[in-house]
């Protein structure tokens, strides 16, 4: 029965993220809602933004479908859960839209942020009674307006997004089956497909971009159902592993820029994903090794919290030798491009 739920919740988020851009994009186009490049940017060209408006509304539509599903365990608890999220990524969703189309004060929109994810922890808070951890209400507000910038940021180049959210899905889904938590695994499977059906567009020649749309709607779903699963109990491997390198990119940036008295705010391509385009890789390739990156991580997270103490302790080490080589990979990519073409001029001659 759970597998004919999980393929139905699967097939819904696809279909809907395939098709309707074919129905928006012109739409889109007729409105000038155009990304237009400034120092940010690792595009060159004017290009639609905000076709992120078809993925909010194949994902919620698959959670949707997923609250009227067989759920595992207390079944009112998972609908209520389901619920949660669903509004989460609806008002996530709604205020990256009026971004897009309209603009917003950065402390109205950080607010905004802010009051959805508290609002979102406290609600799972009160009414699960094995929980009711008050104290992480404010966590929780800090945490889901956090990733929503953090993806946010990292939405810089073609295929990321889509990426990120068809991985960490894909992970969030696993980690809801083994720990039995049907809500998870449907969740997770909405977020992999919904922004799987996404890619084909954003990578093909005639190119779009998700916008701020479906920049919050990839974090704000990520982090609410992180929180939703660290308060259900889930392992904290399984929900932070997938996430790791994002964060660790984000994080380690601002800290540069911090420390190098540079105004954090201003556009600028100094994450790690933009520096290996600057170094020479393409878009795709900068995101496979980022996903690559991810992935490996996400493994290690598994493994970690499946072992016992020794397994434990070497794949956590493992994990973290693999982010410090990530944040590396612009130097050796560079290192290596550059000793390519020095082969190549020497062979030449």
């Amino acid at each position: 029965m759970e597998t004919w739920a999980s393929i139905t919740v699967g097939a819904i988020a696809l279909v809907l993220a395939l098709v309707l851009p074919a129905f928006v994009r012109p739409l889109l186009a007729r409105a000038g809602v155009l990304d237009v490049p400034n120092a940010r940017s690792s595009h060159t060209q004017p290009t639609i933004r905000g076709m992120g408006i078809t993925t909010a509304v194949a994902l919620p539509a698959a959670i949707v479908v997923a609250i009227f599903l067989p759920q595992t365990g207390d079944a009112h608890q998972a609908s209520w859960t389901l619920t949660v999220i669903l509004g989460v990524v609806l008002a996530a969703s709604a205020i990256g839209w009026i971004e897009d189309i309209k603009g917003l004060p950065i402390k109205v929109r950080a607010g905004a942020q802010v009051l959805v994810g508290g609002v979102a922890t406290a609600i799972v808070a009160i009414l699960d009674p094995g929980q009711q951890q008050l104290w992480l209400i404010p966590v929780g507000a800090i945490a889901v307006a956090a990733y929503i910038n953090v993806a946010n940021f990292m939405d810089g180049i073609n295929g990321i997004s889509g990426s990120h959210g068809f991985v960490v899905g894909g992970f969030y889904a696993y980690a809801g089956y083994i720990s039995g938590h049907s809500w998870m695994l449907y969740v997770g499977i909405a977020i992999a497909l919904a922004f799987a059906g996404f890619l084909p567009w954003n990578l093909s020649r005639n190119k779009v971009f998700l916008g701020d749309v479906g920049s919050y709607l990839l974090g704000a779903s990520i982090a609410v159902t992180a929180m939703c699963a660290f308060l259900a109990g889930v392992p904290v491997e399984y929900i932070f592993s997938p996430v790791l390198i994002y964060l660790t990119d984000t994080f380690v940036t601002f800290l540069r820029r911090l420390l190098a008295g540079e105004r954090w705010y201003v556009a600028h391509r100094q994450h790690v994903y933009q520096r290996l385009v600057i170094v020479g890789l393409s878009h795709v390739q900068a995101t496979v090794v980022v996903s690559v990156a991810t992935i490996v991580v996400s493994v290690l997270g598994i493994v970690a919290a499946e072992g016992g103490n020794v397994t434990r302790v070497i794949a956590t080490a493992a994990g973290f030798a693999v982010v410090l080589g990530y944040l590396r990979t612009p130097t050796l990519f560079q290192n290596y491009l550059r000793s390519r073409a020095g082969r190549g001029v020497t062979s030449g001659e």
